[in-house]
Parts: structure tokens; sequence; C-alpha cells
């Protein structure tokens, strides 16, 4: 089976959006009394708050703000982080590796264009993209597999075709709901998450430790991605 396509989450995976984003709210919560746990917060990783509000449960606490309120407070402090905010190590190799094989690139998220626009201008990644296939363009996101579905529809292949990359089990799960092999390059926000239940094709701890091309190889000869990373120590 040939992989034509390499298809990219982009919150917490092509940039760590997510670690700051948590901190942000960890940080809102502990100014007004309270704790927000991970494993709490971790429901809302790559998908919507439907999932879990972080505003709603901190006003049932009994904090006396408006949503708007504290979603400003939020955002102050995520924007005085921004400028931390890179490329995750490994992604534009990877990106460089699939556009010099030929191969179609995708970003598959679940947030809105008008969120993700900005960042591929300010580290000059749009050039790389085939499509960017976005919450817009979709009634239900991760981990519903619609977004995954519409992405290999546009780009006309068949599911064994593509790889998926993933940091979330939300976007972990849309991607093998839809038929889709995957690999798991978890951020320090999701690393502890137990990826194992939903089962995975690969797993990094970042797209440094191989190349694309071993990657791939490996994946294609079903040999375990942990015995490749040892070959190569």
């Amino acid at each position: 089976m040939t992989v034509r396509a390499v298809l990219f989450d982009f919150d917490g995976l092509t940039i760590d959006t997510e670690t700051p984003w948590y901190e942000a709210f960890a940080k809102l919560y502990r100014e007004h009394g309270h704790e927000l746990a991970l494993e709490q917060y971790a429901r809302c990783i790559g998908t919507t708050f439907a999932s879990f509000d972080p505003y709603e449960e901190l006003i049932t606490r009994g904090v006396d703000r408006s949503r708007s309120e504290l979603q400003q407070m939020v955002n102050d402090i995520y924007k005085s982080r921004m400028n931390e905010i890179t490329l995750r190590p490994g992604v534009r190799e990877y990106l460089d590796a699939a556009k010099a094989a030929g191969m179609r690139i995708a970003i598959v998220s679940s947030s809105h264009w008008s969120w993700i626009e900005p960042y591929l201008q300010r580290f000059e990644l749009l050039s790389y993209f085939d499509l960017v296939m976005t919450a817009d363009k979709v009634k239900h996101v991760k981990p519903d597999p619609e977004l995954y579905l519409n992405a290999l529809a546009e780009l006309q292949l068949e599911t064994h075709e593509a790889i998926a990359f993933e940091d979330s089990l939300n976007g972990l799960k849309a991607a093998k709901q839809a038929g889709i092999r995957c690999v798991v390059v978890p951020n320090d926000v999701t690393r502890a998450f137990p990826f194992e239940t939903v089962g995975y094709d690969g797993m990094l701890n970042s797209m440094t430790e191989m190349s694309l091309t071993q990657l791939l190889e490996a994946i294609e000869a079903e040999v375990p991605i942990v015995q490749i990373r040892n070959n190569l120590a």
C-alpha cells in the first residue's frame, strides 16, 4: 500500500497552542481559588467545548463573573504568551520531505480557518498545503470522522493512501473511525493520555526521532516504531 498523502492536525501537532491554552485556563482557575485538572480539561482538547466547557464549569463553581469576562481574561493570558509559540520540532522537515516526495499534504483541524490562517502566515506554511479542512466545512468536528472523510473525498484518496498525524485522543479517534492509519505525536499536555485504549499505528515523542521516509517505511512494513528508534540510536 503506497501512502500518497499526509494529514496533519493543527493545534498541538503542527504548533503547540494546546499547552499555553491549558496553562491560561489553569491560571484563570487558580486566580479564582479553583484548580483545573488536566484530566477534566482533556475532554475538550482536539474538539469543541461541547464535551467540556471550562468557562461554564468555573461559573457553576460559584465564580461571580460573566462568560465574556472570563473569556477576555483567558485571552489576555494566552496572548501574553503568543510569542513563545513555535512550530513543533520536526514539523517543517516532515512537510519538506512530503513535498519533495510529491505527496498531498493537508491540515485536518477542528479549529476554524480564522484561527489557523494567521499562524500559517506567521510561519510561512501556506504554500505546503493542498487542502486545509477546518470546522467551517463540516457539521461535526473530531472525534467525529467527518473532517477526515471530507479531506479524503476532496483529495480523491482511499483510506489506505493517507496517514494522519495527531496529538490528542479526540483526533486519534476521528482518524481511526475514518479508517485512516494514525501516528500519535503527543505534546506536553497530551503525553499522558491513554492512547492505547483507542489504538494507533505509531507513536513518536517528536518528529525529530526519525525521518518521514523512515516512519512511512516502518508503517508500510508493519515494523514497530520503537524497533526503528532503537536501530537508529
